[in-house]
């Protein structure tokens, strides 16, 4: 009989201007953590981790629009060594101030690029918990989200949020490519499936397949 699988303790914290949820993901007695997104202002969340006396193993980008790229110089400056991971789609994006939309801002952004490309399907482990990263594309060419199936747990970034979808009207944006990626993507996980959106508050998946007012197979729903 295999072990049940290690539980996974998530922390949220939502800095800067545009209130992006950024996340620290540990495993209880255990040192190794993940950073998914690092938005403007991180500091809350750097010295979480390292009052707690965390390991930080990776930084995983949902996507890389400004305000989920903007902490990443910090980040790595806090954890040297740190590998940054994101969607080959998006492989220039970081390094760019007009993909990543910071030129619009006034403060252009512009960093290395990512130690890791991520691809549809990649399996990520932390510990002993195994994630899937799905690409999501829609909000942005690479958007991921990255699915836990024993903790029942889906990290979306800016793609679905309790109630809403993510924004179509910047470049590189699509609705139709981000109503499919919402349909076969995430709506194709179990509904218990708890979502952790890269704005506002946590939902889940059963709950948006039925009432998402945007993206919904509930009674009403004007989009098929």
């Amino acid at each position: 009989m295999n072990p049940p699988p290690p539980a996974l303790r998530v922390h949220a914290f939502a800095p800067g201007p545009y209130q992006t949820n950024c996340y620290v993901l540990s495993i209880p007695g255990s040192q190794p953590c993940w950073i998914i997104d690092a938005g403007f202002e991180p500091q809350h969340l750097i010295r979480h981790i390292q009052t707690q006396g965390l390991a930080p193993q990776a930084l995983l980008l949902t996507h890389a629009h400004v305000d989920h790229i903007a902490g990443v110089p910090a980040v790595r400056r806090a954890f040297p060594g740190i590998p940054v991971h994101l969607h080959e789609a998006e492989k220039d994006w970081l390094s760019d101030p007009e993909l990543n939309l910071s030129i619009y801002s006034g403060d252009p952004v512009s960093m290395p690029a990512p130690e890791r490309l991520l691809r549809d399907s990649d399996e990520l482990r932390l510990g002993g918990l195994s994630f899937r990263v799905l690409h999501t594309p829609g909000h942005s060419p690479g958007g991921v989200a990255f699915w836990c199936e024993s903790q029942a747990v889906a990290f979306v970034g800016d793609s679905l949020f309790a109630g809403s979808i993510g924004r179509t009207d910047f470049p590189g944006c699509s609705f139709e490519t981000l109503e499919r990626s919402i349909r076969t993507r995430l709506y194709t996980l179990p509904d218990a499936t708890r979502v952790f959106p890269g704005h506002g508050p946590a939902t889940t998946i059963a709950h948006e397949r039925r009432s998402n007012p945007f993206v919904s197979d509930g009674p009403g729903s004007s989009v098929r």
